[in-house]
């Protein structure tokens, strides 16, 4: 029997799941499958398009200003994000009846924590644009120190949403209160979550039309003076290009699932939120994918970038392959390499 206001710290997974009405199936089925291998699929390209951007930031001095270190920033919360969303596909499905709830609050904190280091990220980077854009300069002239202190204080404000939850803002003592998408969660946090996030998405579209709107009447006022409307044209025209690229990625991969967060956090008995849960969280995270392109991969600078890195990493594994290649055919005593031109043995300086 459950009495209001006593505390359930040692009950299992499974009664918060059941007072919520969350299934918790004890084999694997179709969809569960099928989420999870979408969702290692995800997992792998996020992490190593992520550190695809890491090294290109890291290994090129030209990056070494403010914007590209939250790109940087950007590329690490989203790495971090992988981590997490492939921590997740490992406990899940029959393997959540399992956790402890220290397990379960682990697997919901990293989730929470880096997605949301991504969102505040995202506007990090809107703001030192929108700087950049007003100072007329290509990279803002922010301090590496205040850069320093920015990128802390997204960390900081991720890790205590992430933390919150394990520690206070639960519902192990108010189960009239827990969540039926995260049913150790109290809804409120559900609702202040999907809140803040809408908040960033407000804020970036009201900094990004600033800009736009600063951009267009300042190549506007010189075109009228040098007459050349055609570039004005296919500057806004790219400018209107960037802006619909980088609020309609965040739209399309956030919205659905802060709507049904939203609703779950709000009490929505009629909504069946359960039903797309896992498909709108593993659209958040493919939001984590879409970043690395939306930021860093429209950079011609960082694309050849990586270009030099992966030719590195292909030479490599060439010569390597090639060095086993020759000492095994030196090691047989009638192998010899031959070109198909001339018939000539192939020697060990050509290799």
């Amino acid at each position: 029997m459950v009495t209001m206001g006593q505390c359930y710290y040692n009950e299992t997974i499974g009664f918060f799941y059941n007072n919520s009405g969350k299934e918790l199936s004890s084999h694997w089925r179709p969809k569960d499958v099928v989420v999870v291998a979408l969702g290692l699929t995800v997992s792998v390209l996020v992490l190593l398009t992520n550190l695809l951007v890491i090294a290109a930031i890291a290994s090129n001095r030209r990056f070494h200003q403010p914007i590209y270190y939250l790109l940087g920033n950007l590329a690490a919360a989203d790495l971090f994000a992988g981590v997490a969303y492939l921590f997740l596909m490992f406990h899940t499905g029959p393997r959540t009846a399992r956790l402890s709830l220290e397990g379960w609050f682990l697997r919901q904190g990293l989730l929470d924590t880096s997605l949301t280091a991504s969102v505040a990220t995202l506007l990090a980077i809107a703001v030192e644009r929108h700087r950049s854009v007003m100072a007329v300069q290509l990279h803002s002239r922010l301090p590496r120190g205040r850069v320093v202190m920015l990128i802390v204080g997204v960390w900081v404000a991720a890790l205590g949403l992430g933390l919150l939850p394990a520690h206070s803002w639960h519902c192990l003592c108010a189960l009239d209160r827990c969540s039926r998408m995260a049913p150790l969660l109290s809804r409120s946090y559900l609702a202040v979550w999907a809140l803040s996030s809408l908040l960033v998405f407000l804020l970036m579209v009201a900094v990004y039309t600033r800009i736009f709107f600063y951009v267009r009447r300042r190549v506007q006022r010189m075109a009228e003076h040098v007459s050349c409307h055609p570039r004005y044209r296919e500057t806004t025209l790219s400018l209107v290009k960037t802006v619909v690229i980088i609020l309609g990625a965040f739209v399309v991969c956030w919205t659905p699932g802060q709507v049904v967060l939203l609703l779950d956090g709000l009490g929505c008995k009629s909504c069946n939120v359960l039903a797309v849960e896992k498909y709108f969280l593993l659209l958040a995270e493919a939001n984590s994918l879409v970043n690395a392109a939306v930021y860093s991969c429209r950079d011609a600078e960082m694309r050849r970038t990586f270009r030099r890195l992966l030719c590195c990493v292909y030479l490599r594994r060439s010569t390597r392959e090639s060095a086993h290649y020759t000492s095994s055919a030196q090691g047989g005593a009638s192998t010899r390499i031959m070109l198909p031109e001339n018939g000539h043995p192939l020697m060990d300086s050509t290799l």
